[in-house]
């Protein structure tokens, strides 16, 4: 049987991915549901900081009664220049499923080649996976369905942005994406679901009539030298309640953090009652925990 890897959503059918979040949602109110999987481990190989991410899979594995080994750039030798193939090999051979959280896309590609387990991407350049889980998990909490209703994303084209073009195709909902020239997420992407996925320039016209609003920070971890250059660029493109008026009145908004209060999200959107963004972190945890249930299981 082949290795299920999970490096994008396009990994694995929207039946599956929507098996996955409802499962969730059922771990989330009965955890004593969950599988067991003793004497199993995660390892876990961040050259990205993170908080959310790394607490979500590692108390995750913990409450399925497995363990997890962290190791950062530092501890391993893939930050000492070991080829990605090699340490793939080495670290398939004792571990049960590997999350790493990376800079190049491609790094996972070719680990995953590699490796004799699944792969889960904890976040790359290109793609944030793990994180859209949570997110469709929220809004189902929220809202019931998110199929055919109409999600806005505010701000640069990035992982996120390409994550929820993914999602968009694998729950059914159109995406609006507000973006200043330049900051365009892959065309490629945008091109393979032109039938569901729009770019504008104006962030009114993006989140006029919407039922979700989600953005996030400017610069994204590795970018922080064009700070200064994407605050210029983005000014107007802060989600604030002017903005969020625009939207349909019971719509949400979701930022997968952390944010930057009085840049591209004010303070008053972030803790408006519209606001789930405390749910949408939690439920990384949730999220992450049926997605290795699934994974483990294969």
């Amino acid at each position: 049987m082949a290795i299920q890897h999970f490096l994008t959503l396009a990994d694995l059918s929207p039946a599956d991915l929507s098996t996955i979040v409802h499962r969730a949602i059922e771990l989330k109110k009965q955890p004593d549901l969950a599988k067991k999987f003793d004497r199993y481990t995660l390892g876990l190989v961040f050259e990205k900081s993170s908080t959310r991410t790394r607490v979500a899979f590692e108390v995750a594995m913990n409450q399925l009664g497995g363990s997890s080994v962290f190791l950062t750039t530092a501890d391993s030798q893939l930050g000492r220049g070991e080829p990605v193939e090699d340490s793939a090999r080495v670290l398939s051979r004792m571990l049960d499923c590997i999350a790493i959280r990376t800079f190049e896309h491609g790094k996972l590609v070719k680990f995953a080649e590699y490796s004799k387990v699944p792969l889960i991407n904890a976040l790359s350049d290109d793609f944030h996976p793990c994180q859209l889980l949570a997110d469709m998990q929220t809004y189902i909490e929220h809202r019931g369905n998110i199929a055919g209703k109409r999600v806005a994303w505010v701000g640069d084209g990035n992982n996120m942005c390409h994550s929820y073009i993914n999602a968009a195709a694998a729950f059914d909902f159109e995406l609006v994406i507000a973006c200043p020239a330049g900051f365009d997420p892959a065309s490629h992407l945008v091109e393979a679901n032109s039938d569901r996925v729009s770019i504008v320039r104006d962030p009114i016209a993006g989140v006029t009539g919407v039922d979700l609003v989600v953005t996030d920070v400017w610069a994204s971890m590795g970018q922080e030298a064009q700070q200064r250059k994407r605050e210029d660029a983005f000014a107007g493109f802060e989600v604030n309640t002017e903005l969020m008026s625009n939207a349909n009145s019971n719509a949400l908004f979701m930022h997968c953090l952390p944010a930057h209060r009085g840049e591209e999200v004010s303070a008053e959107v972030l803790d408006h009652k519209g606001s789930v963004v405390w749910d949408e972190a939690e439920n990384r945890m949730h999220s992450q925990k049926a997605l290795l249930e699934h994974l483990l299981s294969c």
